[in-house]
């Protein structure tokens, strides 16, 4: 029998590498409501930009206030390549990182639907089978920096080559060096799993794991990918492919030696349990819905590429405190991230962002 655990404090200093397309944008919800609860600092993109500095190569400086606050930031989780001595200059010694992974499969797919439109590669081919069919073909050497989406997305959001050769002993460099800097990888397939294991990791309450899906695409977008194109996934993603497996054989065994499978699946269930109902509490329609249905347009998501943004309509019913917790489960990630840039940064030029309405009006 294990004995009870000592009561743990709950982490407030964290680091999450957001990668591509792997259903980050839900963790970057549950981290600025986080944020919010504690009253913590986040650290946000400086002045115009809506990243830090992606696709650069992560610097101190992207950071808004950096030269002012120093290390005294609590959270950081805006995308930005990753750049383990320069965001050391920006967190504490004793936060905790901790990063996302997805099957390179399905990434692919929905990397090549959202950023159909941005990338060469993508943009000359008919359709994801075609371009899978040959990728060389429509992959060229002169559009490496806009091509970074079609091959290998993850390992480069981790701060590495993704054209580097399939070799060996380089992979396995790379596994443990990602292993030194971080704390728990996440699996996206298993995304409950992974926010039950987030949980007992952070030492946190079961609310603050509780998220609705986030920046996901309406099922008439997705594209079928035949077999061939799936096999071919691993060969031309290779790095990705091998990243993925090593970290969800590390995540099940991180599961087993810390939570169990049979409290894993109790403490799923309740999760989902949780989860229904905050939507009956919050929800018009129990489900996100497209695009055009959205009738709020400040929690309108960003739309891109051939992709239909899901976002989510709010009852009308609801009393002040329940509307805001509502409103900030479905808001959208720049709108998310403006408004707490105009709390954090009240002297600073709100950040601009193109979309209809800004969240801050909402408040205000």
């Amino acid at each position: 029998e294990l004995l009870p655990s000592m009561p743990c404090r709950a982490r407030t200093n964290i680091m999450f590498l957001k990668t591509h397309k792997t259903a980050s944008s839900t963790i970057l919800n549950i981290m600025f409501r986080f944020v919010e609860r504690y009253n913590l600092t986040v650290a946000l993109p400086a002045n115009h930009l809506v990243h830090l500095g992606y696709p650069e190569t992560f610097l101190a400086n992207f950071v808004e206030g950096f030269q002012a606050i120093g290390q005294n930031y609590n959270i950081m989780c805006n995308h930005l390549r990753f750049n383990p001595s320069e965001v050391q200059k920006v967190m504490a010694e004793n936060t905790f990182y901790f990063s996302i992974l997805r099957n390179p499969i399905p990434l692919l797919e929905s990397s090549y639907i959202y950023y159909k439109d941005d990338v060469p590669a993508f943009r000359t081919s008919k359709d994801v089978n075609e371009y899978l069919a040959s990728p060389m073909k429509f992959y060229h050497q002169e559009n490496q920096e806009q091509n970074i989406y079609a091959r290998n997305i993850m390992w480069f959001d981790f701060g590495y080559d993704n054209n580097a050769k399939d070799n060996k002993k380089y992979i396995q460099g790379v596994l443990n060096e990602i292993e030194r800097n971080f704390h728990l990888i996440l699996i996206a397939d298993y995304f409950d799993e992974s926010m039950v294991l987030l949980k007992h990791a952070l030492c946190w309450d079961l609310d603050d794991v509780i998220y609705f899906k986030l920046n996901s695409r309406s099922q008439d977008t997705i594209q079928t990918l035949t077999p061939e194109s799936k096999e071919q996934i691993k060969a031309w993603c290779s790095l990705d492919w091998q990243l993925y497996l090593h970290f969800n054989q590390t995540f099940w065994r991180r599961i087993e030696e810390t939570i169990g499978l049979e409290e894993l699946e109790k403490e799923v269930s309740h999760l989902r349990m949780r989860q229904k109902e905050l939507m009956e509490t919050c929800l018009l329609n129990q489900e996100a819905v497209g695009k055009e249905h959205i009738k709020d347009k400040a929690l309108l998501p960003f739309q891109s590429g051939a992709a239909n943004i899901l976002g989510y309509n709010l009852r009308q019913d609801l009393d002040n405190r329940t509307l805001k917790t509502c409103q900030k489960m479905v808001m959208p990630e720049l709108q998310y991230m403006a408004y707490l840039y105009s709390v954090q940064h009240p002297h600073k030029r709100k950040k601009q962002l193109g979309l209809p309405l800004s969240w801050t009006s909402l408040q205000e």
